[in-house]
């Protein structure tokens, strides 16, 4: 799907009034969203899974991927997680300061990062006040749907 058909979409948005705008052209697929809230930006095609190894090799290979989850526990905090799948990105522009780091205070609607979708740069804001517990990924890494980007531990609010 061609980019300008995606941003007079999205002008058509703005002007309407409607709160959210899917179209399918082909095996293209769009859903534009006012509202940030777990509704993907643009929706593409899922990535096709990678077919299991063999048994013997799964057993050796799956093993330290789940010793490694498992070994990660949930921090306690409001986590910030991704509206859509994209890039991640800390700062608004190579070389510039990222807009938060871990120990600092943000209030709701405060931008924490960016996520690049489709060429689209997409402000990623606190819904919470509190401070930056710990940030999860690095700046250019992929990012996929749901993932948590960034926690925020709200009794540091106060």
């Amino acid at each position: 799907m061609d980019i300008r058909k995606v941003k007079k979409l999205i002008e058509l948005l703005d002007e309407s009034g409607i709160a959210e705008i899917e179209i399918t052209e082909g095996d293209d697929s769009v859903r534009i969203s006012r509202y940030a809230t777990g509704a993907p930006v643009a929706v593409s095609p899922p990535a096709p899974v990678a077919a299991p190894a063999p048994a013997e090799a799964a057993a050796t290979q799956t093993e330290p991927v789940a010793a490694a989850a498992s070994a990660a526990p949930e921090e306690e905090g409001f986590a910030v997680t991704a509206p859509m799948v994209g890039t991640f990105y800390a700062a608004p522009s190579p070389g510039a300061s990222p807009y938060v780091q871990v120990g600092d205070r943000v209030s709701t609607g405060d931008t924490l990062c960016i996520i690049e979708a489709m060429k689209m740069m997409n402000q990623i804001e606190a819904d919470v006040s509190g401070v930056v517990k710990s940030i999860r990924l690095q700046n250019g890494e992929p990012v996929e749907y749901g993932q948590t980007l960034i926690v925020i531990d709200q009794r540091g609010a106060d």
